[in-house]
């Protein structure tokens, strides 16, 4: 598998939490859901991941994977249009992970924003692991060992990709020039025909003279359209292209995606820890009730005390749920007492049971159907683990364990 075969595959995942809730939704699934029509995607649930900080809690480990995914397929992720796939069903990740810390400093890994934060948040649990240390490196073999692309991320998870990348980089930079790398990248531009080695040697020569970065998209659009390279031959002339050696492992760039932080019940950010969400397929007088009970304005003792909407939790949920007209109402209702509490849940349980409605229609064919879940993931890990292969084949040769 050549790199710029991967130029359109994006890798993506989650820890196996169980049932899903409508922060995840709009904070990740929705965007998903868009991404396989757009690009070759591959979803995966990171259940090592999840050892990494609760390595005691592994009895619901695998119910979690299951529910997990169900909640994945109805929220509309299609099999038929992305890959989803269990991390640890693809044990490819295990080694590319072995592989790469051989070569990563430590150091790198300490300056991971979240290493320390999540020290701090998780404060009654023992993190001096590590697997809580390497989590990052974890992460970077989940995506590098497809080759992805992109990674879909909020601004605040921009850190880990440029680790990521640097990983990448100094492993294409120890492993990818082997002996006799000039001789055989010139031999391989000869093989591409007089006109479009030329066109090459041109773009090679602007980029690394002038860093001119549209001779490098030139010369990197010549490789693609060859037929006649090698898969080894194509990857040493984008190597040399940018005056390094042959890339083993491509850097995968950020694909910004908008992260909606979701309130939840409480006005909080929407979280199983603090016992505030609405799940996916929750029932619709469940749904009811939960809003009913929601805490407002404290200002608004009574019905006819005007309040401040952007106090007021409810009010949060309008802003994600509601479409402008309701949000008007809402607001000038709470501000000029006109409406009250109670009046102003009503149309956000509509809104939310409107959005629940056709993920509990898909849930359907897959709730009490475990075969079915299990055989989607089944063939998805397959497939991912075909491609992992292909990866850890170019690896181990380029570290020289590749025995036969």
């Amino acid at each position: 598998m050549s790199s710029t075969d991967s130029d359109r595959r994006v890798v993506s995942g989650m820890r196996p939490t169980g049932r899903m809730h409508i922060g995840h939704y709009y904070g990740a699934l929705q965007n998903w859901v868009q991404l396989q029509h757009e690009y070759e995607c591959f979803f995966f649930v990171a259940d090592w991941h999840a050892l990494t900080t609760h390595y005691e809690d592994v009895p619901d480990i695998e119910q979690h994977t299951l529910d997990m995914v169900i909640d994945w397929l109805a929220a509309g992720i299609d099999p038929g249009a992305a890959t989803i796939f269990v991390q640890s069903r693809v044990p490819e990740h295990a080694e590319l992970h072995l592989l790469l810390s051989m070569i990563t400093p430590v150091s790198w890994l300490e300056r991971v924003p979240s290493y320390k934060e999540q020290q701090k948040r998780l404060n009654d649990r023992d993190l001096s692991t590590y697997g809580f240390l390497g989590y990052p490196l974890l992460q970077s073999a989940d995506v590098l060992i497809y080759r992805a692309s992109r990674v879909p991320v909020g601004a605040d998870q921009t850190a880990h990709i440029e680790v990521m990348r640097e990983i990448a980089r100094r492993f294409n930079y120890i492993y990818g020039r082997d002996p006799g790398f000039e001789a055989h990248a010139r031999a391989a531009i000869d093989k591409m025909g007089r006109k479009a080695a030329k066109l090459y040697r041109d773009a090679r020569k602007r980029y690394l003279e002038r860093g001119d970065h549209e001779a490098l998209e030139i010369g990197r659009a010549l490789l693609s359209e060859q037929r006649n390279l090698s898969i080894g031959d194509q990857e040493r002339l984008f190597g040399y292209l940018e005056g390094g050696g042959r890339i083993i492992l491509p850097e995968t760039k950020v694909l910004l995606t908008e992260t909606p932080t979701v309130p939840g019940l409480d006005g909080e950010k929407m979280s199983k820890s603090y016992n505030n969400t609405i799940p996916l397929r929750e029932d619709p007088k469940e749904v009811e009730r939960k809003i009913r009970t929601m805490p407002t304005d404290p200002a608004r003792v009574r019905r006819h005390d005007p309040g401040n909407p952007e106090k007021c939790p409810v009010f949060a949920m309008h802003k994600l749920l509601s479409d402008e007209s309701v949000r008007t109402w809402a607001d000038d209702g709470c501000r000029s007492a006109g409406i009250g509490c109670i009046d102003c849940k009503g149309p956000l349980i509509d809104a939310i049971n409107a959005e629940l409605a056709p993920i509990h229609e898909r849930a359907e064919q897959f709730e009490g159907n475990e075969e079915l879940v299990k055989s989607i993931i089944d063939e998805g890990s397959e497939t991912a683990r075909d491609i992992a292969r292909e990866t850890m084949e170019d690896v181990r040769a380029a570290v020289g364990v590749n025995y036969r």
